[in-house]
C-alpha cells in the first residue's frame, strides 16, 4: 500500500489494478463487497483518486459513500468535502430514452465545403528529370 502523500503527489492508485478493475467492473452489491475489504483510509484514497478522473466519477462516488467525511477531508482537503457531498444527493436517474448517457447534438449546417479538385497533368519529363537527378 501507499502513503496517502505518495498517492496523491504521484497520482497513483492506492488500489492494485486488478482489485480497480474489479470495482469498475463490479454491480452495486459487489462494489460494496469489495469496498468492505479496504480499510478505511485506502477507501478515501481511491475515492479521491477515481474522483480526479472522469470516466471513474461514479465509482468514485460510490466509494465515498462508504467514507466518512473527515477521511475524505483529511486526505483531500476541499476536494474531499465536495465529494463527500456529491456522493450523500440522491441518485439522479437518466432517461430510458438515452440508456444513460448524455444527448449528442449533430450540426445541421454542412462542417465546411470543398473545392473541386482539379486533375493537372503532370509533365513525364519533370517527373524523369527529378528521379535522374
Amino acid at each position: 500500500m501507499f502513503s496517502s502523500r505518495d498517492a496523491f503527489e504521484n497520482d497513483a492508485c492506492p488500489v492494485g489494478d486488478e482489485m480497480l478493475g474489479q470495482m469498475y467492473r463490479a454491480n452495486s452489491n459487489g462494489l460494496s463487497l469489495l469496498v468492505a475489504n479496504v480499510s478505511p483510509d485506502v477507501r478515501a484514497m481511491l475515492a479521491l483518486f477515481c474522483y480526479r478522473r472522469s470516466h471513474l466519477h461514479a465509482l468514485a462516488l460510490a466509494v465515498a459513500t462508504s467514507c466518512t467525511e473527515r477521511e475524505l477531508v483529511s486526505f483531500g482537503g476541499r476536494v474531499g468535502s465536495t465529494l463527500y457531498a456529491l456522493s450523500r444527493e440522491p441518485v439522479r436517474t437518466a432517461t430510458a430514452s438515452h440508456g444513460g448517457r448524455k444527448p449528442i447534438t449533430l450540426s445541421t449546417k454542412p462542417l465546411s465545403t470543398f473545392a473541386p479538385v482539379v486533375d493537372d497533368e503532370i509533365d513525364d519529363e519533370t517527373i524523369g528529370d527529378a528521379v535522374t537527378a
